[in-house]
């Protein structure tokens, strides 16, 4: 594995290291050993940090994705506005709208 750890602590513990020339490099290997661990690396370029790669829960990524399209974040935006205006049915009033029996 291609991590180094560094003495940088992040939520209490050692972050890895990870020099962009390494990283281009060894990409496909560090990218396992981050994945592995589930420890997130610090990218740097001439020992400045540029870029924090973190694991991926696929459940929390999607949550992530959902929570920055900007088509899902402007629809919730209106229906928080719509809900505190007082703009909205009852799932008995959506179905007779929609010609549907209630169950």
């Amino acid at each position: 594995m291609y991590l180094r750890t560094q003495p940088r602590i992040s939520r209490g513990r050692a972050t890895s290291t990870i020099g962009v020339r390494e990283l281009a490099r060894n990409a496909s290997a560090i990218i396992s050993g981050i994945e592995e661990t589930k420890e997130p690396a610090l990218i740097t370029r001439r020992g400045r940090p540029v870029a924090y790669v973190l694991p991926v829960d696929s459940e929390q990524f999607e949550d992530f994705v959902l929570a920055h399209a900007p088509t899902f974040v402007e629809g919730m935006a209106r229906a928080d506005a719509e809900l505190a205006a007082g703009k909205t049915v009852s799932l008995d009033g959506a179905r007779q709208l929609l010609g549907e029996d209630a169950p």
